[in-house]
């Protein structure tokens, strides 16, 4: 009598062989596509994750309130790192780590700073300016290609972004503005670094030692100026943990398969999700400057795509 093998094609449940397709199917697309498919669910994540930071924020001190949701970042990591082992988790270069942990903790200081004295969609429309800088220190830094495609979709993605927040853009924020704006190249430095560290370490080990040294250099400023935490406050930095260290490790994935360049003309659909978000929680009504934009995001965004696929 033949024994059945669990893991025979007809042992397995159907949701089972219908993510085994699904995962066979993406795995078929060009490498450029499922980077910036995995970008899109990247900035769905960082837009849901920006919502809850800014509430929190508003609650708790800003360096506080860094340092909790890093903290929390490795807190919902634990189950993996025990389930595969220290040795499965720890870096090749543990500097190159602590580098970009120390850019990116910088950057996050600054856009914490500016975060509960400016409004959403500014600081959506501000974090734009990062793909920019991104593109240029990919080009001077990692020598990738830039194609003239490339140029063309992340400026028609940026004047998209422009036609939304336009009419409601104001200066009120006034020198806050300027330092959220200060945040992007440092985000781009981090990013970029990011990039250099997925050709020899996989996604997972950069998002854990990314919240691993962002927690340990955000500690000592946020003991300056500690206040209590409810235990709601913390439910809520435990989902930030959850939100962003998925985020981060889609946005890893996309890197590992494309260039960062190619990739970020999808960075434009986060305008998209925040819109859609405030229309779905706070009932807020996209203006005729927020549909004109959205088709000229995704128009851009869907364009680069076919374009990158086709090339050789």
């Amino acid at each position: 009598m033949r024994h059945r093998d669990p893991t025979s094609k007809s042992a397995r449940s159907p949701w089972r062989r219908r993510v085994d397709l699904t995962r066979h199917r993406a795995g078929r697309l060009d490498p450029v596509v499922q980077g910036l498919l995995w970008s899109t669910a990247a900035g769905l994540c960082f837009v849901l994750l920006n919502t809850m930071t800014r509430y929190l924020t508003a609650q708790i001190p800003p360096l506080q309130s860094q340092f909790l949701r890093y903290l929390c970042g490795v807190i919902v990591l634990l189950p993996l790192v025990l389930r595969g082992g220290l040795a499965a988790w720890m870096p090749r270069n543990v500097k190159g780590q602590f580098v970009r942990g120390f850019v990116h903790t910088a950057g996050l200081a600054i856009w914490f700073t500016a975060l509960p004295h400016i409004s959403l969609a500014d600081t959506t429309a501000m974090g734009f300016t990062t793909p920019i800088f991104i593109m240029l220190g990919a080009w001077i830094f990692l020598r990738e290609p830039m194609r003239w495609e490339r140029w063309l979709a992340a400026l028609l993605g940026f004047g998209g972004v422009l036609i939304v927040v336009g009419p409601g853009l104001t200066a009120s924020g006034g020198f806050y503005s300027l330092v959220m704006l200060a945040s992007a190249p440092m985000f781009a430095a981090s990013f970029l670094i990011s990039k250099a560290l997925t050709r020899y370490e996989s996604a997972g080990v950069i998002v854990l030692w990314q919240s691993i040294t962002v927690t340990l250099l955000s500690l000592p400023l946020a003991v300056l100026n500690w206040q209590p935490v409810t235990a709601l406050q913390w439910a809520g930095y435990l989902l930030c943990g959850l939100l962003g260290s998925g985020a981060h490790y889609l946005l890893m994935r996309s890197y590992t398969v494309a260039d960062i360049s190619a990739t970020q003309s999808v960075k434009f659909l986060d305008l998209v999700w925040a819109a859609l978000l405030g229309w779905l929680v706070f009932a807020d009504v996209p203006t005729i400057h927020s549909l004109i934009g959205g088709v000229i995001i995704a128009s851009a965004t869907l364009w680069i795509a076919r374009r990158e696929s086709r090339r050789p």
